[in-house]
């Protein structure tokens, strides 16, 4: 059983580990990971035909555990204790639930002090206690009718009409003062662990089409740069195709990953006469996890040719390997009377509304199969890629809503397609 400390409008956790509030996706998951022997039953739960309309969760079934993420910014929003049976529980390095002291309103109030009255839900028949940051739902299944107040309510929670012995069955720590009205906080210093991450990212325009990227950073530490705050610097960078390798080093600094391609699968669908040809050297990759891109160098020149952004959709093959890159691309719309009109499109755009902005593509889509070897099948099935203004978006239809929830899932930027 886990013995966690509860941190209100912040954590819960232990001296290993700790589920902050603002923290990503993915941090989440490492934690869960490197403590899979004592952290089991893990569930993924997600909305498949709206994955924006509904938060990401991870549901510690062993412990009885939700953590509730952002659907849009990815990061740790509501952290929701379900079943107060399976956890111990502390503030303040006191015990307020274990399997000897049960989580009683008295309880509750000894641990936590006096608070403003609480507010009664006949519909679910639970009564929630707020504090800032914290709360308590306690059922009341035997009442009747709504609890009474003592006309004079100032000694407490003792002056409320509650049975004696009356359970904590469900605990939430969020940010603020209303869980109904909370959102996910920005991303706390600890949680950068020497990382750099990408606030936004604009796709800079020619006239022919794209040319690069303009990127604002988060970092912590200090140094040159807009302070946001004591400790967080904020910056911008700007990669262009036909920079070196070096001019992309001096910019965002190391990659994550280095990964040099030993195939390219989409090189048939090229018109160069010599596609067939094999190459003596191989492009590679530099792979940036928490900016949520990708930059690929031709093996001879060893200057930019193509920037991959990555969405993060839950249902992808590649999900949770990057953080969501939040761009913005202008894009020239194609209709009569645009007059040289540009939209944006966004890492939350519909597959159906660019078309509608762009045209059609004149060509059918690339079906892209991924898989960890040739033995092995995608669960999510394949993705299919479409070309238009020198871009490829790849996009998956969800499998039980007849493909009008299309995502995108990554956009890939070719220098020429």
């Amino acid at each position: 059983m886990l013995d966690l400390e509860v941190v209100p409008e912040r954590s819960l956790g232990n001296e290993q580990w700790e589920f902050t509030l603002g923290m990503p996706l993915a941090q989440a998951v490492a934690i869960l990971q490197k403590h899979c022997r004592i952290i089991k039953n893990v569930q993924v739960l997600y909305s498949e035909q709206s994955p924006l309309s509904h938060d990401l969760i991870l549901n510690l079934t062993q412990d009885g555990i939700k953590l509730l993420f952002d659907a849009f910014n990815q990061r740790l929003k509501v952290i929701e204790v379900y079943d107060l049976t399976k956890v111990k529980l502390k503030y303040c390095g006191v015990h307020f639930n274990s399997q000897a002291i049960a989580p009683t309103i008295e309880q509750i109030d000894q641990s936590f002090g006096a608070t403003h009255p609480g507010v009664y839900n006949s519909a679910e028949q639970l009564f929630h206690l707020n504090f800032r940051g914290l709360s308590f739902s306690f059922q009341l299944d035997s009442w009747t009718e709504a609890p009474k107040y003592e006309p004079n309510f100032a000694h407490g929670l003792a002056s409320l009409q509650i049975p004696h012995g009356a359970t904590v069955k469900r605990m939430y720590i969020y940010s603020g003062n209303s869980l109904q009205d909370t959102k996910a906080p920005m991303m706390p210093l600890s949680c950068f662990l020497g990382n750099v991450y990408a606030e936004s990212v604009d796709v800079l325009r020619d006239g022919t089409g794209p040319s690069g990227l303009r990127l604002r950073l988060l970092a912590a530490g200090c140094g040159p740069g807009v302070l946001a705050d004591a400790k967080m610097r904020v910056f911008e960078r700007a990669v262009y195709f036909g920079d070196s390798c070096q001019d992309v080093l001096s910019m965002l600094g190391s990659p994550h990953k280095v990964f040099y391609k030993s195939e390219d699968k989409m090189k048939i669908h090229s018109p160069s006469p010599h596609k067939q040809v094999p190459s003596k050297c191989n492009d590679y990759f530099f792979n940036y996890f928490t900016l949520g891109v990708d930059i690929l160098f031709d093996a001879n020149t060893h200057k930019v040719k193509k920037f991959v952004l990555h969405t993060n959709y839950p249902g992808h093959y590649n999900f949770n390997i990057y953080h969501r890159c939040e761009f913005k691309i202008p894009l020239a719309i194609k209709k009569e009377n645009a007059g040289g009109q540009t939209e944006i499109c966004t890492t939350y755009s519909k597959w159906d509304s660019i078309q509608e902005l762009l045209g059609h593509p004149v060509e059918k889509p690339v079906v892209l199969h991924r898989s960890s070897s040739p033995n092995n099948t995608n669960p999510f099935g394949s993705t299919f890629c479409f070309g238009l203004q020198r871009m490829i978006f790849e996009i998956q239809w969800p499998v039980h809503c007849g493909g009008r929830e299309e995502r995108f899932i990554y956009f890939m930027y070719m220098s020429t397609l």
